[in-house]
């Protein structure tokens, strides 16, 4: 069952039609087989471009609100720059204690700002405390209004300890209040 030239050659020249298509299968077959393994590598490249498509339209749809928003931020920043103490202005920081001693009617025993949380920088453009050791005497409520105007006041102010005591022997005296407050402010 050898087949020679020739007769391939007539076989061919018989069945034209056959062997073209056979031979059009045949290398459809091997672009199907090479072309099958970049359908996954297709599919990948799909979805990320689907992605990428719809964060950009996320972007778009979000971005009109930008400029009303950087202004709000802006107005906040200022607020907050306004709010701030700086640990260097120490007679102005003083100052704000003096204030609410006058107008409260308390006594201010001792006030110190402590120069440790002030030293203590944080990170260039951080914020950190500005702290401060008070002792004052006077009458409860006048003192209790003290604490509520640091703490609604001016400054952001945070109490880290505060002791409340009686004075005299039988504790009908005026209260002596010691605490320690840290101002939010720039070092």
């Amino acid at each position: 069952m050898a087949i020679s030239n020739a007769d391939f050659v007539a076989f061919l020249k018989r069945n034209p039609i056959s062997v073209g298509c056979g031979v059009l299968s045949l290398i459809l077959a091997i672009a199907i087989f090479y072309r099958s393994s970049a359908v996954p590598e297709a599919m990948t490249t799909l979805d990320e471009k689907s992605r990428e498509g719809a964060r950009l339209a996320t972007n778009l749809r979000n971005a009109t609100q930008l400029p009303e928003q950087l202004e709000q931020l802006n107005t906040a920043v200022k607020a907050i720059d306004a709010r701030l103490v700086r640990a260097a202005d120490l007679a102005q920081n003083l100052q704000y204690f003096y204030r609410l001693e006058a107008e409260t009617g308390v006594k201010l025993i001792d006030l110190r700002q402590n120069q440790t949380a002030a030293s203590a920088k944080p990170a260039a453009g951080a914020l950190g405390g500005v702290g401060f050791t008070i002792s004052m005497q006077g009458e409860y409520f006048a003192l209790l209004e003290v604490i509520r105007r640091l703490e609604n006041g001016t400054h952001y102010a945070r109490v880290i300890n505060c002791n409340l005591r009686g004075s005299g022997p039988d504790r009908t005296g005026p209260v002596n209040l010691a605490m320690d407050v840290e101002l939010l402010g720039m070092p």
